[in-house]
């Protein structure tokens, strides 16, 4: 079977049905970035997006060329949030029913959000992938029409209108950075910069935790994960689509991965430097920057999407401060006596430490009957800064261990 493939006037098209439907997002730049880069460093802000994420575009593009009869029957979707909120919010504007499926273990805010919307939520399976499964049955079984989240022309062409955006906004671009779950963004981009644009180099960025397209680039063909567990859940995709895979594979675009820490990290930086809050995946392009990801300069980076669960940045804020090596976290022996914990929290605050939490262990086959360990996490300024509080801990006669 023969894969559609999307070109610039495809885009185009669909760049004119979001005419005043989707929000022409800002480009800020970016000198911590930057730095990274050694160059110019752009964010395109989609996490300011309507919905919150870059997927209203693609969504709103696929619904809108339903037949009359095909949007009276409904539309149906999987996905862990961002697709759930595009599609609920394109239903919307476009008086369709819509039912989602996601992973049980969603965000609680985006699936309120979906809720909010208008469409009607249903949890199934553990993935996006799993989840999918259950919307094609509903499909089969209702005569809903799936809206896939990447593998459809339609999408992809929506997703694609980002690309018109950046061109106006960084004339002089040379290199996009995109993440990658199921690759319809990253193809939409590929295909709407066309033969026009083979200057820009576009560069893909999955967790390697959920990194499907390495290994289906190497094997010609998409090829599903067996496993796959990472934080940056909007990219949490196990298997590329059909139709973003032979765009991608085509036009030869590399794929790099990302650790959780660089990807914790990177929200991080993005929040505190540029004032921008996005979610692990819509941070994965700072992830690669911060990696040492080589890039010609200028260089954009999309930052995807901006939906994320407050119990999950505080998590991801705390990673990243502890990969940063601002957040030290360690144990110390002392004596089980009174006195002994207010004189090491004293030693701590000689250091500048600024102690968060404090717990003790006073039972434990390496502790003697008159010890305690106490689990003490330190809010530090930096790398040198905990070296300096260890060191003084241990020249004060301390048991010190990190972890």
């Amino acid at each position: 079977m023969s894969v559609p493939v999307v070109g610039p006037s495809d885009v185009l098209e669909a760049a004119a049905v979001l005419d005043g439907i989707s929000l022409r997002t800002p480009v800020e730049s970016s000198r911590a970035v930057s730095a990274l880069a050694g160059g110019p460093v752009h964010l395109k802000c989609e996490n300011l997006q309507r919905a919150g994420s870059f997927k209203i575009r693609g969504a709103y593009v696929r619904m809108s060329r339903l037949t009359a009869e095909e949007k009276a029957r409904g539309v149906v979707a999987a996905s862990a949030g961002n697709h759930a909120q595009g599609v609920a919010l394109a239903a919307r504007l476009l008086g369709v029913d819509a039912t989602v499926y996601m992973p049980h273990g969603a965000a609680l805010p985006k699936i309120a959000a979906t809720q909010q919307y208008g469409a009607h939520v249903v949890t199934a399976g553990t993935s996006v992938d799993e989840a999918l499964v259950a919307a094609r049955e509903h499909a089969d079984r209702t005569g809903a029409v799936l809206i896939h989240p990447f593998d459809h022309p339609d999408v992809v062409a929506g997703q694609g209108t980002i690309a018109l955006e950046i061109l106006e906004q960084v004339p002089d671009v040379r290199t996009i950075l995109v993440p990658i779950g199921g690759g319809g963004l990253a193809a939409g981009i590929v295909a709407a910069l066309g033969d026009d644009h083979r200057d820009v180099q576009v560069i893909g960025v999955q967790a390697a935790g959920a990194a499907a397209y390495p290994g289906s680039l190497v094997a010609g063909r998409p090829v599903a994960l067996e496993t796959m567990g990472t934080m940056a859940d909007g990219i949490a995709v196990g298997c590329p689509g059909e139709v973003p895979f032979a765009i991608l594979a085509g036009r030869h675009v590399p794929v790099r991965t990302v650790s959780e820490e660089d990807l914790s990290r990177a929200l991080l930086l993005v929040a505190e430097r540029a004032k921008l809050l996005v979610e692990p995946s819509g941070a994965a392009g700072v992830a690669a920057l911060l990696a040492g990801e080589p890039v010609q300069t200028p260089a954009v980076v999309v930052l995807s999407g901006g939906n994320i669960d407050p119990i999950v940045l505080l998590r991801v804020v705390r990673h990243g401060l502890a990969s940063a090596g601002r957040y030290l976290q360690m144990r110390v022996t002392i004596d089980d006596k009174p006195g002994a914990l207010a004189a090491l929290l004293a030693e701590l605050a000689a250091t500048g430490g600024n102690v968060m939490h404090v717990g003790h262990t006073r039972t434990g086959i390496d502790l003697a009957i008159d010890e305690v360990e106490i689990g003490v996490q330190v809010e530090t300024r930096g790398p040198d800064h905990c070296a300096q509080v260890l060191e003084h801990l241990r020249g004060a006669g301390y048991q010190v261990h990190e972890g």
